[in-house]
């Protein structure tokens, strides 16, 4: 069986970062090396699952304060004061269904516990609709608060779990 593990992300990941990005670009926004530098320099968590072929996803995520121009981040920070943005999560297509992106998860929501932060957000696209993360989300307690229109001409559902109302 092929253990997987946990660590931060190191830039020697950022060439399979930028892989497993393009891999999932039709489910997120485009992202090149420059801008993965500026989104890993502003990022409060930025981690990758491991085992032994190599880094086989990656999670990025990013506190109220991130001098960040995503027009989703912005929305949140308009509405929310303290919180953790879910910029985006991969998982190669050969790790899928695996629990890679779970076991981020897991560790992503017991940062914001010991951190204090009971506010985790995201978003996935709604139109057209992106059913695996939506059910997905679901399972961590997330639930829509808004939607916005893209200029890619897409939708997002903009996503909140609280931390308090989940169990432990």
């Amino acid at each position: 069986m092929n253990t997987m593990t946990l660590r931060d992300a190191v830039d020697a990941d950022h060439a399979t970062i930028l892989a497993l990005n393009l891999e999932s670009e039709h489910l997120l926004s485009p992202m090149d090396a420059e801008k993965l530098r500026q989104l890993d320099t502003q990022s409060a968590y930025h981690r990758v699952a491991v085992d032994a072929d190599g880094v086989g996803a990656f999670l990025l995520v990013f506190r109220e304060s991130a001098d960040y121009d995503s027009p989703n981040y912005r929305w949140f920070s308009e509405r929310y004061d303290r919180f953790l943005y879910i910029d985006r999560i991969a998982v190669s297509a050969a790790r899928q269904g695996r629990g890679y992106g779970a076991a981020l998860y897991d560790n992503l929501f017991a940062f914001a516990r010991a951190a204090g932060i009971m506010n985790v957000v995201c978003e996935f696209y709604s139109e057209p609709l992106n059913e695996v993360s939506q059910r997905f989300h679901a399972r961590y307690g997330f639930h829509e608060v808004g939607r916005e229109w893209l200029a890619n001409g897409k939708q997002v559902s903009l996503q909140i779990a609280t931390l308090s109302d989940l169990p432990r």
